[in-house]
């Protein structure tokens, strides 16, 4: 079978430390620092945060397409697939840091579910526009002086360094735009959002709701309960919306067959997978791969 094209990165790719492991990284970004990877790529166990402060462009993720702007700030989770087309003149900053890390001194493991941005309830994943003048500033300074105490080394850098990273992600949820299902969402949005993270780790497997409650815990009904009450839908059409995904990343970037995307993907044969997806987009796989060309 062939290999797949798209590159999937860890963080120690981006280290420019001598250390081999490393659990975040906090940098000034310009066009020039993406020599070492290729587009379009995936993370596997970190998140990002990307604040551009100058240039323009396109950032694509997930085959949503996000215009950059001057004060632009994007966030991923692991797993999205995502692809910049800069401007020569684009400057900014960027922070990249694991689970690991940020949940190092607190108590709740699933503190970042909380925040509207990572693993986003929609399948979008909008960027902040900074249009306030103080907001701009506050943000500017928190990356600054991460950067600072990075590049120091000080005494107990890694905690101050966690304690602006923290700042930073408060002051973006203050200002992110909420949609009206994160406006409704309850106490279930945690429990969403590790469906969501579950899925996104189990994409290829193709598992039923019954084995994502078996995993989370919890009834297949206590589930699809839940996701209904906090998103609208139901928890098949959140399995059924990132297989989309799944098959249409496969169909960009791979140069796989049909029949071996549906073997990748655990589908019992081919006819089955083509008929699925079909159903669910009205083009069968091989339509979907010839309209990329048109």
């Amino acid at each position: 079978m062939k290999q797949l094209d798209i590159p999937v990165y860890s963080i120690d790719r981006f280290n420019n430390k001598s250390e081999k492991t490393i659990q975040f990284q906090i940098e000034h970004y310009d066009i020039n620092r993406n020599f070492k990877v290729t587009y379009p790529h995936r993370h596997d166990d970190f998140y990002e945060i990307l604040f551009l402060t100058q240039g323009e462009g396109i950032h694509t993720i997930d085959f949503q397409n996000y215009t950059i702007k001057p004060n632009t700030i994007f966030f991923l989770s692991p797993g999205q697939i995502h692809e910049l087309n800069l401007s020569e003149d684009v400057k900014g900053y960027i922070f990249l840091f694991t689970s690991s890390f940020y949940h190092f001194n607190k108590t709740d493991p699933y503190k970042l579910f909380e925040l509207p941005f990572f693993y986003h309830l929609n399948q979008e994943t909008p960027p902040i526009y900074l249009e306030n003048e103080t907001e701009k500033q506050v943000i500017t300074e928190l990356f600054k002086n991460a950067i600072y105490e990075n590049q120091q080394n000080l005494t107990d850098s890694e905690e101050a360094i966690r304690a602006l990273l923290d700042l930073i992600l408060i002051q973006c949820k203050r200002i992110y735009p909420l949609s009206k299902i994160e406006e409704k969402a309850n106490k279930g949005k945690i429990l969403v959002k590790r469906f969501k993270q579950l899925i996104e780790e189990k994409s290829q497997e193709n598992l039923s709701v019954k084995d994502y409650a078996s995993l989370l815990a919890i009834t297949p009904n206590y589930l699809s309960e839940t996701v209904k009450s906090v998103t609208g839908r139901t928890s098949t059409d959140l399995i059924n919306d990132r297989m989309i995904l799944e098959i249409k990343r496969l169909l960009t970037h791979t140069d796989l067959g049909i029949s071996e995307i549906a073997y990748q993907l655990n589908f019992s044969d081919q006819s089955y997978f083509s008929k699925y997806f079909k159903k669910l987009t009205n083009q069968s796989p091989l339509e979907f791969r010839n309209s990329l060309s048109k």
